[in-house]
């Protein structure tokens, strides 16, 4: 196969490796605002077990059930929703290392040395967000239990929601947080380090596991900043979003983190003493 052949092959590979990208994330994001449309808002009734009042049954009845006990159906739906709303928020940020991984699968086959499948990569690191959906879903469940949620999902207490900001800016500044992120901004980098790609499937998943994880240290303290703004707030989901593909894909170092998390100490220890 000749190399302008073989180009040809890898520019094709990127644009259907970015064209499910895209379509995987256009899913997660349209899921995301079909249940903001149908979020129950504040004041408006809930649902009792007797059937007295009825107004409010529509889906964000489920998505809102903060001021009632969950039901097993409660967690599944509010899990299902940290589920796709981290695909929609991690797709972006993960495509140039899915992308890469693409190209050089494409390559291998075609000097007859194969590579696992890049879904298996992929595959492993959505189920590190899986993992950190049923933990978010938890988290969920026990501020609702403790009233600490309002209707929208977010924290009604300016000095936890500052006291949330404070940590989450000071964890930008973290030596933890430099090292995850070092990895995510190189995937070139990530793959030496871990002995770079491999041919089984189950190697391709524990690679994904690995590349996901780093992800997790580089952003679960972002996440926990949806408590602040509201898990269903869709401007403050895009924001977070925005904020995790710069700081994964422009070149500034640790620039962006630490700007971003200067600001939110600063915001969140302003919340608290206008609290006090």
């Amino acid at each position: 196969m000749g190399d302008t052949a073989l180009e040809a092959l890898l520019r094709r590979d990127r644009a259907v490796v970015t064209a499910a990208l895209v379509v995987i994330a256009a899913l997660a994001w349209a899921y995301v605002l079909w249940l903001t449309a149908d979020m129950v808002m504040p004041g408006s009734p809930v649902p009792d077990s007797t059937g007295g009042d009825m107004a409010g049954m529509d889906m964000g009845a489920t998505v809102a059930p903060g001021f009632r006990s969950w039901s097993s159906a409660d967690f599944a739906f509010i899990f299902t929703m940290w589920t796709v709303m981290m695909v929609g928020m991690m797709t972006p940020s993960v495509a140039p290392m899915l992308l890469l991984y693409a190209g050089v699968g494409r390559k291998a086959r075609a000097d007859g040395r194969p590579i696992a499948s890049t879904g298996w990569f992929f595959a492993g690191y959505l189920a590190v967000w899986v993992v950190f959906s049923v933990l978010a879903t938890g988290a969920q469940w026990l501020l609702a239990r403790l009233a600490l949620l309002d209707p929208s999902m977010a924290t009604g207490s300016a000095i936890l929601g500052g006291l949330v900001l404070i940590a989450a800016g000071l964890y930008q500044w973290t030596p933890m947080k430099g090292v995850c992120l070092r990895q995510c901004q190189s995937p070139i980098a990530f793959l030496v380090s871990h002995g770079g790609f491999r041919s089984a499937p189950l190697g391709a998943l524990r690679l994904g596991i690995d590349h996901g994880a780093y992800c997790l240290g580089c952003c679960w303290a972002l996440m926990a900043l949806l408590f602040v703004g509201g898990v269903m707030n869709v401007l403050w989901i895009a924001g977070i979003a925005i904020l995790v593909l710069l700081e994964k894909t422009v070149p500034t170092g640790q620039l962006i983190p630490r700007v971003s998390g200067a600001l939110m100490a600063a915001i969140g220890a302003w919340l608290v003493l206008r609290a006090l």
